[in-house]
């Protein structure tokens, strides 16, 4: 277990082991919805099932992310710093968590030929609520463990995350999920509680199962992982959050070396956030792949991103966080050129020839094959190059300040995320291809992975 060290030298941790693994089950609770959700069951179901131009709906599936990532960026900083006033973190994750599971609940009648909007709306409302969540969340965090156990503490709730997210995904893959042409799951069995595949309740009962599962266990945390006492009065705590903000934002100007990785960071997150939000619905497009191929897909970067928070976690002890998080920018650079570079009968932009033979079964071609190898790229990185980040912060920044410093590390990632699917829509729109969509997402992330290098570690060095 994570020791327990001083983190000021003056003064011991208050968690015990209990409020750590508390903490680290919030992220166990909350990713479920962006793995089964957001992801690869009821966004692929969005595109290809919900209307009958999967063109467009790629287009209102980004607008709708844009549209989340614009308030999620003017509001994270504001609340951060409000909540450093007001003390307590809970009440502003219980709140938001009211609002996220309401939404999810109401995803269950985004039927095949209703109105898109409806679904697009509670989409936006559960996606601001889960990461006005994680600001908080993540705000608690430097006073649980020391500086040098905050890295693996980081990795090792992410990977506890994806653990949650993976087992929530084999179950909606294996027990709910069926082909509509056989009406059996992928284990031969008539899809549990009656539901319908052709009518898309497999994929939009995900959003009801990752409400109750978010309900159950962010309730550890609730219970046991330590929280700052009440502070201000809500109404002076607001006057003095924003007073609070607009110091920090005029105190960058001194910690260049906080302001320098906060900006690479808003660069390379927008690559990651395309990546995450648009990697499922590109392969759904490219491939035609069902529920049940992008399910299977969905599990392989599961398993495989466990095991890379693991590794992550060893790593950001070892040689910190900044060497973990270039060593995972790189890797997805690598896999964001092989994804696009793939297509029937063919990978590397046509260097590398392959067979367009179907053999049938799940994955048939060689072009499947080879997406899922670079798939796996971006399994063993998506996870460490955001749990070493939020570690990078954390390792930059004392606790008493983290709650505003974490609100604009949200900013951060939220800011220009817009850019990423909005360039990809724009692309898309003009040019009708998706694969050229997908090749911009490189310049996030390689922009970000240049200005990274260049920044200090930690962060508040000079």
């Amino acid at each position: 277990m994570l020791n327990r060290i001083d983190w000021t030298g003056t003064q011991p941790p208050k968690a015990t082991e209990k409020g750590i693994w508390g903490w680290m089950f919030f992220d166990w609770a909350a990713q479920p919805f962006f793995t089964v959700v957001t992801t690869f069951i009821f966004g692929p179901y969005f595109v290809s099932r919900l209307t009958y131009d999967p063109v467009s709906a790629q287009t209102t599936w980004s607008n709708m992310a844009t549209i989340s990532s614009v308030i999620i960026a003017l509001l994270s900083p504001i609340l951060g710093s409000i909540a450093d006033q007001s003390g307590a973190r809970k009440p502003w994750i219980g709140f938001f968590a009211i609002i996220k599971i309401a939404s999810l609940f109401c995803l269950w009648f985004a039927a095949p030929g209703s109105a898109v909007i409806y679904p697009a709306i509670f989409m936006i409302l559960a996606s601001i609520s889960a990461e006005f969540s994680i600001v908080f969340n993540d705000s608690m965090m430097p006073r649980l463990v020391a500086k040098h156990e905050v890295g693996k503490l980081s990795n090792t709730a992410w990977g506890l995350g994806y653990l949650g997210g993976i087992i929530v995904l084999i179950a909606v893959v294996t027990l709910l999920a069926a082909s509509p042409e056989t009406g059996k799951t992928i284990l031969g069995l008539d899809p549990l509680f009656g539901l319908d595949p052709r009518t898309g309740e497999d994929a939009r009962i995900t959003g009801p199962i990752s409400a109750v599962w978010y309900l159950i266990f962010i309730l550890p945390m609730f219970f046991f992982t330590p929280d700052v006492g009440r502070g201000l009065p809500f109404g002076t705590a607001v006057r003095s959050g924003l007073r609070e903000l607009r110091n920090t934002l005029g105190e960058l100007k001194e910690r260049r070396g906080i302001l320098k990785f906060l900006i690479a960071r808003m660069i390379y997150q927008d690559g990651v956030n395309g990546l995450l939000i648009l990697g499922g619905i590109f392969a759904a497009g490219m491939f035609g792949w069902a529920t049940i191929e992008i399910g299977i897909y969905g599990i392989v970067l599961n398993v495989v991103a466990i095991f890379g928070c693991l590794i992550a976690g060893r790593i950001d002890k070892s040689v910190g966080s900044k060497v973990t998080v270039v060593i995972s920018l790189t890797m997805l650079l690598l896999a964001t050129i092989g994804i696009i570079s793939t297509g029937p009968g063919y990978t590397l932009f046509g260097l590398m020839p392959l067979p367009t033979a179907d053999s049938g079964g799940l994955f048939g071609t060689a072009a499947e094959k080879a997406y899922i190898l670079y798939g796996l790229l971006i399994g063993f990185a998506f996870g460490p190059v955001q749990a070493s980040s939020r570690s990078y912060l954390a390792r930059s920044v004392s606790p008493e300040e983290a709650g505003r410093y974490f609100g604009i590390y949200a900013l951060s990632g939220r800011a220009t995320s817009f850019m990423a699917t909005l360039l990809f829509s724009l692309v898309t729109y003009i040019s009708g291809s998706p694969r050229l969509g997908m090749a911009t997402l490189i310049l996030f992330l390689a922009g970000g992975l240049v200005l990274l290098v260049r920044t200090p570690y930690p962060a508040d060095r000079a």
